[in-house]
Formats: C-alpha cells, sequence, structure tokens
C-alpha cells in the first residue's frame, strides 16, 4: 500500500502535522474568525490576477515530471518514457497526457536550484522567498496578497486546502490575522462540507443575529470604559467579515461542488487533488484572491516509479489539465495564475529502494495564466538533471516573479514586531522571459 498523505503532512523526518490552524466552529459567533479575515483593502492593479498554488509536498522528482531525461543512463532517466507535448521540441513524462495537451497554457522553468534539502526549512524558502532563519519566520504569498488587495465580495482573501505545509507560508512575522482560510477534509467525500460558511448546528439566522446584537451591545459598553487600543479600534470589522461569511450566499454558493455538472467533475477527477482543484477554480471565481492546494505524498524514497505511476501523477495530471482547461474555457485563465512546485527536486540517481532522495540542486516550477507568459521553457538542467545548465534562477526569483504578475511591487515593505522594515522579496528579480 502507497504511503501517500493529501490533506496532511507526512515525510521522512517524521514530520505529522495535520489541521494545525483548523479553524473552529463559529461558536458565538465566530470568536475564532475575526482574526482570520482580517486584510487592508489597497489601490488594486489595473488588471486583477488571482493566484492558484499547487503545492507538491514532499518535493516531486523533477526528471518524472517536466524534466525528463530520456538520453541519460537508466539509473538516472528511471523507467519512464517522455512524450510529446504541444510545444514543439517539449517534452514530459509519459504519465502527464492530459497536460501534455495543456502545455501551450503554461511555462516551465526548469532551471530553479537551491542550498536547502531539509523539508520544512525548505518549504519555508519556496513559500515564502524568503531563506528560512529561527529569529523571523516570514510571510507567504498568499498572506502578502491578503494584505495588499484584501477582501472581495466578502470572501476570504486567502484560501487553502489543509493545513499550513510544516506550518509555513502563513502570516509569520505580519500577524495570525494573515493566515489562510483553512479547508479541512476532501472535496472528494459525499459528506464534505466546510466549516464557518454555515451557523453551527442548531444556531439559526434568527439565533445568529441576536448573538450580534449582544455581541455588540457588550463591545459598547466595554468601550464606554476604556479607551480603546488600534486592536480593539479594528476589531468591529473582523467580526463583520465575520458575520458576512457565515451569512454569505455568495460563499455558500462558492463552496458547493454540487452546483458543477458531473461530466466537469469527472473531467476533474473524483479524487482529492481533483476535486481540490474544481473547488479552487469556485473560490477564484467567487472573489477569494490566492488559493493554495497541498497534495502530499511525494516523498518518494522508496518505490518512486510506483508510487508515482499509481498514486500520484494520474490524479495531478487529471486535476492540473482540468483546472487550465477550465480556467480556460471560462475566460478566467488570462486573470488567474496558476503555480505548481514543491519544496525541492528529488536525486537524479535512483537509489538501491527504488527511489529518490531529496535534491534542492534542480527544481521545476510550471507558471501559467494570469499575469505570465505561456508556451515557453525557461532554463534546463544538464544531462543528468543535477544542476542548472544554463539560466540559473533563485527562489527568490520565482518569488518576485509571482509577485509582480499578481501586481505587488517586490520591493513592498512592511514594520516587523521590532520595527525595522522588510520587503516582502530577498532581493529576487523577476524572470523577464515570462513578464510582459
Amino acid at each position: 500500500m502507497l504511503d501517500i498523505e493529501v490533506g496532511g503532512q507526512k515525510d521522512c523526518e517524521g514530520i505529522f502535522r495535520r489541521d494545525l490552524l483548523r479553524i473552529g466552529g463559529l461558536s458565538a459567533l465566530g470568536i475564532t474568525m475575526p482574526g482570520l479575515l482580517k486584510a487592508n483593502a489597497a489601490a488594486a492593479p489595473k488588471k486583477q490576477i488571482s493566484c492558484i498554488l499547487l503545492w507538491m509536498g514532499g518535493g516531486p522528482s523533477h526528471i518524472d515530471t517536466f524534466d525528463p531525461k530520456p538520453e541519460a543512463p537508466v539509473d538516472i532517466r528511471g523507467p519512464f518514457s517522455p512524450i510529446k507535448t504541444n510545444l514543439p521540441g517539449v517534452m514530459v513524462s509519459e504519465h502527464l497526457p492530459k497536460l501534455a495537451k495543456q502545455m501551450d497554457k503554461l511555462s516551465v522553468i526548469r532551471s530553479v536550484t537551491s542550498p536547502d534539502g531539509t523539508h520544512e526549512t525548505a518549504t519555508h524558502y519556496l513559500l515564502t522567498g524568503y531563506p528560512f532563519t529561527p529569529a523571523i519566520e516570514y510571510p507567504g504569498y498568499g498572506s502578502v496578497v491578503a494584505r495588499e488587495k484584501g477582501f472581495q465580495n466578502g470572501m476570504p482573501p486567502y484560501a487553502m486546502f489543509g493545513a499550513m505545509p510544516n506550518n509555513h507560508g502563513g502570516g509569520g512575522y505580519m500577524g495570525a490575522v494573515y493566515n489562510p482560510f483553512v479547508i479541512s477534509g476532501d472535496p472528494s467525500s459525499p459528506n464534505f462540507s466546510v466549516q464557518d460558511v454555515s451557523p453551527p448546528s442548531g444556531v439559526d439566522t434568527i439565533r445568529l443575529e441576536r448573538r450580534r446584537m449582544l455581541r455588540a451591545s457588550l463591545d459598547d459598553w466595554q468601550r464606554s470604559k476604556e479607551m480603546a487600543s488600534k486592536a480593539t479600534q479594528t476589531m468591529d470589522e473582523f467580526y463583520s467579515r465575520a458575520y458576512d461569511l457565515v451569512t454569505s450566499p455568495v460563499a455558500k454558493k462558492a463552496f458547493n461542488l454540487s452546483e458543477e455538472p458531473a461530466k466537469l467533475r469527472e473531467e476533474y477527477g473524483k479524487h482529492y487533488f481533483g476535486q481540490s482543484c474544481l473547488l479552487a477554480r469556485r473560490l477564484v471565481e467567487a472573489g477569494v484572491r490566492c488559493v493554495s492546494i497541498n497534495f502530499n505524498g511525494w516523498d518518494t524514497h522508496q518505490d518512486n516509479f510506483n508510487a508515482l505511476k499509481n498514486g500520484l501523477l494520474p490524479p495531478m495530471d487529471m486535476g492540473y489539465a482540468a483546472l487550465i482547461n477550465d480556467l480556460q474555457q471560462r475566460g478566467l485563465l488570462d486573470t488567474t495564475l496558476v503555480v505548481w512546485m514543491g519544496e525541492f527536486g528529488r536525486t537524479p540517481r535512483v537509489n538501491s529502494s527504488a527511489g529518490r532522495d531529496h535534491w534542492p540542486g534542480a527544481i521545476t516550477v510550471c507558471m501559467g495564466g494570469g499575469g505570465v507568459k505561456t508556451g515557453m521553457v525557461v532554463g534546463s538542467s544538464n544531462e543528468r538533471g543535477e544542476y542548472p545548465k544554463d539560466r540559473p534562477l533563485r527562489v527568490e526569483d520565482v518569488a518576485a516573479t509571482i509577485y509582480t504578475a499578481m501586481g505587488v511591487d517586490p520591493e513592498t515593505a512592511y514594520m516587523s514586531p521590532q520595527e525595522r522594515p522588510i520587503q516582502v522579496n530577498y532581493g529576487g528579480v523577476p524572470i523577464k522571459e515570462l513578464l510582459s
């Protein structure tokens, strides 16, 4: 049986964090929701770009996905054969046949390199663009976007399927108020439901309104007794956002996958990743700025090829390809940046357990849709897939490209708790080939 976790985080280092930031039911009207829903609206760019991040937790093999090495020795290339795509001269793994037909709608970066081969710290690096340091936690892309762009249509600006990977990718030093709205469970399950978009069990709309009025009365009394702090002054907005979400027809509709045609749900695949991709599309359509999908299980130290062929690549191929195609059909691809990546690649040489180990020397990242040019291959790894052969790129450059594509200035700076300004990007240079 394959050891694949999809909703939590499990890897060879024994790390297992499930639903670390699960938001409980809105008991007493959303006591835990206001912090989640904080975001300051900012001046929006002319073209609003949303983002869907497909996070392959554990580290996907670049050679067995988007950077095959058919001319390398068998202990490098492995048993998979490359197949042609709809981009002349570009090949991918034979187990990505649906994506092979969609490659003109995305671009592949084959020359990202990193010095970090440890799950936890590399996850922080890829999700924030900052090398890990125990001194400070840097914010993830979605949290920065939430702070910069704020709410839209009453929807939370940043949503995530599954817990934050290794507890990274949230608000960091900016505070937990910028953490994602966490969606627990498996969207492919018939009993799937999302907490905090419906009143708690046994609490109807009338009772909910009474609770809000009671809380408002208590707040008025407190204000009359003490000088409000800055945090207290903004609390009304947070609670208002919580109430809006739990009573919002837009939110209820966005999270209702049953509205989708059965045929389309089949195209995405009736599994966790596929239905998460479909729901992510619905959330972006409803106004969520950034959605992250955690698809874990890529830490394939043993039995790599069986795990990929029979457990990981088929659902990834279905969900990713259907998402790209569906976004285009709906006219949303030009305004939705879709990013595919994990914390590192895997060793070119197959180990004695038919697996591949951690390898940050060569990482493949895919980008497509809003804000970037598509149908391109940027850079290349050497003939053995070990290191960049040309156009070496840093993780900071990937981060700068994501921010630039979404209309966020990489030089934007926020004050840390220590009252020093910190830029959202660590000196990265946007990848010019991908930007208009």
